[in-house]
């Protein structure tokens, strides 16, 4: 029995996003998927375009940071990668034959449908698989997130501890 496992491919996993800040949501996205993988990648994309509130640098070190207890968990394989190129391209150089993404509500869906199937036209090998979000976490976004810590409202129960911190001595100064 052991044999036929040693032969099973690994089970990759890309979770993809721009992580600015890193939220409650994100993390426990990562959580349920990396339970369903055998490696998860996060790929914390430029995404400039965006305005970010961190660089692509200081989000991969949040995200490795907020999602470490989650690692260490039954030796979960996560991998926290930045990237600038096409969703599809990272997938295959990452060896993912999954693309994770978090569903929050309806409104997600037509665009990540559009997507999954822009994706799937360009990687047939590569499965877009969507988790919806716990219903704690629905209605969070990153862009909500800076938006509430800009005008001076509380986000503790939006983002992890350390995020919580950078983010307000980014925004407060």
């Amino acid at each position: 029995m052991a044999d036929k496992a040693a032969h099973h491919p690994k089970r990759i996993g890309l979770y993809p996003g721009t992580f600015d800040p890193v939220t409650n949501g994100h993390v426990d996205i990562i959580a349920r998927a990396a339970r369903l993988l055998d490696k998860l990648v996060v790929g914390v994309a430029i995404n400039t375009g965006k305005g970010p509130l961190f660089s692509l640098e200081e989000r991969v070190e949040l995200v490795t940071a907020e999602i470490a207890p989650i690692a260490s968990r039954n030796g979960m394989s996560i991998e926290v990668i930045p990237f600038d190129t096409l969703l599809v391209d990272f997938a295959r150089k990452v060896g993912a034959s999954m693309i994770v993404r978090g569903l929050r509500a309806v409104s997600d869906f037509d665009y990540e449908f559009q997507m999954a199937g822009m994706n799937y036209r360009m990687a047939p090998d590569v499965e877009t698989v969507f988790l919806m979000a716990s219903e704690t976490h629905q209605f969070i976004a990153s862009r909500l997130v800076k938006e509430v810590a800009m005008l001076g409202g509380d986000i503790t129960s939006f983002v992890p501890p350390l995020t919580h911190a950078r983010v307000l001595k980014r925004i407060r100064g």
